[in-house]
C-alpha cells in the first residue's frame, strides 16, 4: 500500500481544474460523486468544503474516513485524514494562486475560517 502520491499524480491533479470525491459509506459502497477544488501543497494533495462543516459531501467523509477521488486522470481510492491547522495558511495561499481568476468573493469563502476548519490531506491508498 503507497501513501505518498507520484509526482505525475500530483502535477496532474494540481493542473486539473475540479477534483471529483465520493466517500465511502458504511456499507462499503461509493456515495455520490461531488465536484470540488483541489490544491497541491509540496507533496500533498488538500481539499476543503466551502460550505464547511455541515456539506453533505464533507459530513459524508466523517463516516469511514475513506474514499475515492477523480482528477486530471488520477482516479485513486484516498483516506481523508484532517489536516494540521499550522498547513491552513499554505492551503489557503494554493487555493488563492490556483483559482484566484474566480470572484473575489469566492475566494473569500474557500479561504474563510468555517472553510478552513474542514482542510484534509488526501492520502492515497
Amino acid at each position: 500500500m503507497t501513501t505518498t502520491w507520484a509526482n505525475d499524480e500530483l502535477d496532474s491533479v494540481q493542473h486539473a481544474e475540479e477534483l471529483q470525491i465520493a466517500s465511502l459509506k458504511s456499507s462499503g459502497t461509493l456515495g455520490s460523486w461531488r465536484t470540488i477544488w483541489g490544491v497541491r501543497v509540496d507533496d500533498d494533495i488538500y481539499v476543503r468544503s466551502v460550505n464547511g462543516p455541515t456539506s453533505d459531501w464533507y459530513r459524508g467523509t466523517r463516516a469511514r474516513q475513506e474514499g475515492r477521488i477523480r482528477a486530471g486522470g488520477v482516479d485513486k481510492d484516498v483516506t481523508f485524514v484532517d489536516a494540521d491547522e499550522e498547513i491552513n495558511g499554505r492551503v489557503d495561499a494554493a487555493y488563492r494562486a490556483k483559482y484566484g481568476h474566480y470572484a473575489a468573493y469566492i475566494i473569500k469563502a474557500i479561504t474563510s475560517p468555517e472553510a478552513s476548519s474542514t482542510t484534509m490531506q488526501l492520502v492515497p491508498r
